[in-house]
């Protein structure tokens, strides 16, 4: 007589904490952000079931498609800036310290995860103060390699601004997809390695040849990752530029849109049900996104298969 499989109920003890947290704060708001977004306040404090109308009036209304095309726009540009700037540069200092020729690894590797611990709140005072035009010393720095000409207010100006605080999101992050890239390349055996080496593969050979294409589930990883976190993104933009993402909305993104939109700013009232529908137009954006990168990833499985 074969035994019969008792429930696993130490997993759900252990389980049932974590997902009760994660249904209280992330599930339930997220549903219900989407259920007010479907909804339009009426005088009484009541609501009233609309649909996609909210949806329509944010995508066609003047008074919000301009903004909303605006914040998407550059929240694409703030996510191109990580994924051309923070993402190769996290594989090419892991490839860097992943390798025997450089020493003191553990203190580079240190030193260059260290921002990512740091308050985005604080990063963003701290290189305002640097770049102020009053009392910054980004004119000093430059002028020690003799390039004091090129200073300029670079979050003043609303052709540099975005540029400038995606580049400082790239030195804060860059720490994380160093490590995750780093995890991946000490993984590869190092039989491959000598392998290739006996047959007479350069440095540069073994790198593209072998070691990249091993890790390229996790350039995917990293990819939706920085996707996901970019469009989340907006601790560091208020911080620097306030709720108007100035100067002129030049680096408003979803998130201070959203934050504008829902609780106001200045002599701007607030409107929840449109916020909601903000969050639910960046709630689709992300999901869209993630469910490319599963395609992708389903189809890469199956021809490996094959």
């Amino acid at each position: 007589m074969k035994p019969t499989k008792r429930f696993p109920v130490h997993l759900v003890v252990f389980l049932a904490p974590a997902t009760l947290v994660y249904t209280v704060f992330m599930i339930y708001p997220l549903f219900d952000s989407l259920r007010l977004s479907m909804f339009t306040p009426l005088p009484d404090r009541t609501e009233t079931f609309a649909g996609l109308a909210n949806y329509v009036r944010l995508f066609t209304d003047a008074n919000w498609a301009p903004f909303l095309w605006n914040a998407i726009r550059n929240n694409f540009v703030f996510f191109a800036v990580h994924m051309l700037v923070q993402n190769p540069l996290g594989l090419l200092l892991a490839a860097l310290l992943s390798s025997h020729v450089v020493r003191f690894r553990a203190v580079f590797r240190t030193l260059l995860f260290l921002p990512t611990v740091l308050s985005i709140v604080l990063v963003g005072f701290i290189w305002r103060l640097i770049m102020s035009p009053i009392w910054g010393i980004s004119e000093d720095v430059l002028g020690l390699f003799g390039l004091a000409h090129l200073n300029q207010p670079w979050l003043g100006l609303e052709a540099t601004a975005l540029v400038t605080l995606s580049l400082i999101s790239v030195w804060q992050w860059v720490g994380i997809p160093m490590l995750l890239f780093l995890a991946a390349l000490v993984g590869i055996p190092d039989e491959l390695i000598e392998a290739a080496r006996v047959d007479g593969a350069n440095a540069w050979q073994v790198f593209w040849g072998i070691k990249f294409p091993l890790i390229l589930p996790t350039v995917g990883i990293v990819g939706v990752l920085t996707f996901v976190a970019n469009f989340n993104a907006f601790d560091l933009i208020y911080t620097t530029q306030r709720a108007l993402a100035g100067p002129n909305f030049s680096t408003d993104i979803l998130g201070t849109f959203f934050f504008r939109t829902f609780f106001g700013a200045q002599l701007q009232p607030g409107n929840p049900t449109m916020g909601a529908t903000v969050a639910g137009v960046m709630f689709l954006i992300i999901l869209g996104g993630v469910l490319v990168y599963l395609f992708a990833y389903q189809r890469r499985l199956q021809r490996i298969e094959l």
